[in-house]
């Protein structure tokens, strides 16, 4: 697990913060955009992928010194009771398309990289503040969801590959593409970092991604007024 503690001390005096919210595609660049005009918010897209997401995380980093990295946008969601359009806040990150093996190291678990912690965790306080915000948000559903949020480069669009997923991380919330590797890029700079997606489909219950098509011709407009309630949240501690 990564270490908190200088998380929580680096930001602990800080009243107003700059912050950084990274997504994927132009779809949700294009309603972040518009939820935080004005705002001494930072919105940037960095691409699809693991790589095109770390590459991202470090460019904001350099550039905009920002105090928390917010990864934003959707994800398959996992688990009973939850619904398109709820919200997921990352409580733990891993990435699921990792195996180091054993030949070297005998202590690396499937999806650590190799001398880097197996799960990354955000601050407490800033799960703390999502679960504040979500009131402010309007509404008993979507409903939020705390916990893992697990990463790969693959766009799970079958039953049979969630399944695989999730016989590694049964406890898995969502699915996405980028969430772990900013994190993991947050975690070697100590910037404070938190994933907060919304659910497009739930693979396990659909076939060939149509929950997720239906989601961004029906479904995804105002989708990211929670992220838009958490940033509100945390802008003044």
């Amino acid at each position: 697990m990564v270490g908190r503690a200088f998380l929580d001390h680096q930001l602990n005096d800080n009243i107003y913060m700059k912050i950084g919210i990274i997504v994927a595609m132009d779809k949700e660049l294009q309603q972040l955009q518009e939820l935080f005009a004005g705002d001494d918010v930072l919105v940037q897209k960095c691409g699809i992928g693991k790589v095109n997401a770390a590459l991202g995380a470090q460019r904001m980093i350099n550039e905009f010194q920002p105090d928390v990295i917010i990864s934003s946008g959707c994800a398959g969601g996992n688990g009973d009771g939850m619904q398109v359009q709820d919200v997921v806040v990352s409580s733990q990150l891993a990435y699921h398309d990792v195996y180091c093996g054993t030949a070297i190291d005998n202590t690396t678990q499937y999806g650590q990289v190799q001398g880097l912690p197996l799960f990354y965790e955000p601050p407490a306080w800033l799960l703390e503040k999502a679960a504040e915000s979500w009131p402010m948000a309007g509404g008993e559903h979507p409903q939020l969801h705390q916990g893992l949020i697990v990463t790969g480069d693959w766009f799970v669009d079958s039953k049979e590959k969630m399944r695989s997923i999730i016989s590694h991380f049964p406890e898995a919330k969502a699915v996405d593409m980028e969430s772990c590797a900013i994190a993991q890029t947050c975690y070697i700079n100590k910037v404070a970092f938190i994933s907060f997606r919304v659910v497009s489909d739930m693979p396990l219950y659909d076939s060939h991604a149509s929950q997720y098509h239906n989601f961004w011709d029906t479904v995804a407009d105002r989708s990211f007024q929670t992220t838009k309630a958490f940033v509100e949240a945390i802008q003044v501690r």
